[in-house]
């Protein structure tokens, strides 16, 4: 693939909202049409990490959690954000221990994804965490959390069917999947 030039020209930039997950700013732009527009833009305070936990016999765990933007329940691999300057990994063994109460004693990156990028600058990164041991969660105050086991297989079966629909899970399984994982 070639790189290509950016059509687009930065005029002015102003932040119209923040808070300590996201902050929106509103940029004034020459199109690549060269002509004067808007773009708004939600720049994410942290960058995703998701965790896909498999043991011996191929079984994962799930993490089912109200989503209060969809108002709907979601079943979705382990996430959470990456604050700025602490490595992945180690955001990784943190979510997974404190969302799941597992330890992984190997963590491979498998899937790097840009999310919602017409709109956002949210990056993910998604690990296969195996040579697991297991302990007790410990989820954050706000977080009311569903833990399942289930084979891999299964899970991909339902991201297949649209019973997970998170982007980052359905992209984590597909990939894993295409992989031969399972």
């Amino acid at each position: 693939m070639l790189d290509e030039k950016n059509p687009w020209t930065l005029l002015s930039s102003r932040q119209i909202y923040e808070n300590p997950w996201i902050k929106v700013r509103e940029d004034k732009v020459l199109t690549p049409a060269a002509t004067e527009g808007i773009y708004s833009v939600v720049e994410f305070q942290n960058s995703a990490v998701g965790i896909v936990p498999v043991d011996e016999e191929g079984n994962t765990w799930l993490v089912g959690q109200w989503r209060y933007p969809l108002n709907k329940y979601s079943w979705e691999i382990i996430e959470g954000g990456c604050p700025k300057g602490e490595a992945s990994e180690v955001t990784a063994q943190r979510e997974l221990q404190e969302e799941a109460g597992i330890t992984a004693k190997h963590l491979k990156p498998f899937l790097q994804m840009s999310l919602s990028n017409s709109s956002t600058d949210d990056q993910v990164i998604v690990y296969l965490a195996t040579g697991l041991t297991f302990g007790d969660a410990a989820p954050e105050e706000t977080e009311d959390l569903k833990l399942v086991k289930m084979p891999l297989q299964q899970a991909y079966e339902y991201a297949l069917s649209g019973r997970i629909h998170d982007a980052i899970s359905v992209a984590a399984l597909f990939k894993l999947k295409l992989e031969g994982v399972f």
